[in-house]
């Protein structure tokens, strides 16, 4: 790995946490993926379970993690599963954790090796009652593609017909949406990456370089500051392009005039920032531009003093759409008859606001949890609104990641420039 050693209380309190909610002599078993092949032999770098990684800190394929808390044997109340370590599989793909390197990451006592596993797990699994098992339910799942975790699930649950089986993502979806210290510290260490990026290619932007260019740069950043990797596929849009959200392509030239929509993030520690700044490229922005921008950036602020206990991510959703709608009209966009006439489930910024205003944000970038429940104090989310106007080729986005504290947020991108003078004298610089 090439992030620094993370505090291994981090996991040991997420397992605590987990234990707590588990139903009397219940087991719990959470595995990881194999490797993926692509094509051929070669293989999809790929994160094998967050569950595993919430749990234990371990990215190795094939872990597993049983916790069993009224387990007769106290010796196997937590277990970690590894790979067996073997000589010639690591000459072809490196090393592979040892017990004793898998105790320190983990902070996990009893570790065994897989091929150990089943004839352990048939004695605990007769003594169990209940079995939460883990599959994927991340509200964004494409649930078309066939899926490992299920094989497993239906594997166990044939050989052990009258357990009692649960479902783990309830209660993972409560927990892992609620961030420790410990998780919010790594977490910020890929927010700083991040910044640094972005003042990186602030004085890097100039009218005629590539899209991909500015990627590399990014790309550079994060590599030398211990980064994993991009949290997910960079998106760099000038102009028109900007307004596809999912622009990835990143490979036309940035022209003096056009905004440049960048949405990147750092993956450390496995866990994921997400930042979104529009910026000149020439470094000056349009009285125009300036104006879009400005609408875009008081929605956000709207936003942000609504996060915070008790409210629901549904409810500041709403609000900040009838902000848009007013920051529309202001300039243009919108008229009073378009507002009049828009319906509750269709709102007239829908126009030029396509999109939700952000998402729980965590080990994965769209990570699990809640919308229509009140929020929590220890959650984690993204606020970005959008502005996208096609008849002037324009598309503007601002996303910051904010902590839900006690009595409101803090903005973990706290002094990273968002303001277009702010952004103008970063690029001057």
């Amino acid at each position: 790995m090439k992030y620094n050693k993370i505090d291994p209380k981090l996991f040991t309190l997420n397992r605590e946490r987990f234990v707590k909610k588990m139903k009397s002599n219940a087991i719990a078993i959470f595995h990881a993926h194999p490797i993926l092949p692509e094509n051929g032999d070669a293989i999809y770098h790929q994160k094998p379970n967050s569950e595993i990684v919430w749990l234990s800190g371990i990215v190795q394929e094939k872990t597993m993690v049983v916790l069993y808390p009224d387990n007769v044997d106290k010796t196997y109340r937590e277990v970690l599963v590894i790979l067996r370590p073997n000589e010639v599989l690591e000459k072809w793909e490196g090393h592979k954790l040892t017990k004793e390197e898998a105790k320190e990451i983990s902070g996990m006592q009893t570790v065994i090796y897989l091929d150990q596993l089943d004839a352990m797990l048939q004695a605990w699994m007769h003594h169990a009652e209940y079995v939460y098992l883990d599959t994927n339910e991340n509200d964004r799942m494409d649930t078309s593609i066939p899926r490992i975790d299920l094989l497993f699930v239906h594997d166990l649950m044939k050989r052990f017909p009258l357990h009692k089986y649960e479902r783990a993502a309830l209660l993972m979806k409560e927990l892992r949406a609620i961030k420790s210290k410990y998780e919010v510290a790594v977490l910020q260490e890929a927010v700083n990456i991040t910044h640094k990026a972005l003042l990186r290619v602030c004085k890097f932007i100039k009218p005629g370089v590539m899209e991909h260019e500015v990627e590399a740069e990014i790309t550079h950043e994060f590599i030398r500051n211990r980064a994993t990797r991009h949290a997910y596929g960079c998106i760099l849009a000038s102009g028109d392009r900007a307004r596809i959200l999912h622009y990835v392509e990143n490979n036309q030239v940035c022209k003096s005039g056009e905004l440049i929509l960048m949405d990147f993030g750092a993956e450390y520690g496995n866990y994921c920032a997400d930042l979104t700044r529009t910026i000149p490229v020439n470094g000056k922005f349009t009285k125009r531009q300036k104006e879009i921008y400005d609408a875009c950036l008081a929605v956000h602020m709207h936003a942000k003093k609504l996060l915070k206990p008790g409210k629901t991510w549904l409810d500041i959703t709403a609000s900040a759409e009838v902000e848009m709608n007013q920051q529309l009209l202001k300039i243009g966009l919108l008229t009073k008859a378009d507002i009049k006439n828009e319906s509750p489930d269709n709102r007239a910024c829908k126009k030029y606001f396509y999109h939700g205003l952000g998402h729980h944000l965590g080990l994965d970038v769209h990570d699990i949890g809640t919308r229509n429940t009140p929020i929590k104090e220890g959650m984690v989310f993204t606020i970005e609104p959008g502005i996208y106007v096609e008849q002037e080729q324009i598309g503007i986005r601002i996303e910051n990641n904010f902590w839900v504290t006690k009595t409101g947020n803090q903005d973990l991108f706290k002094n990273m420039p968002i303001t277009t003078a702010e952004i103008e004298a970063a690029m001057k610089k």
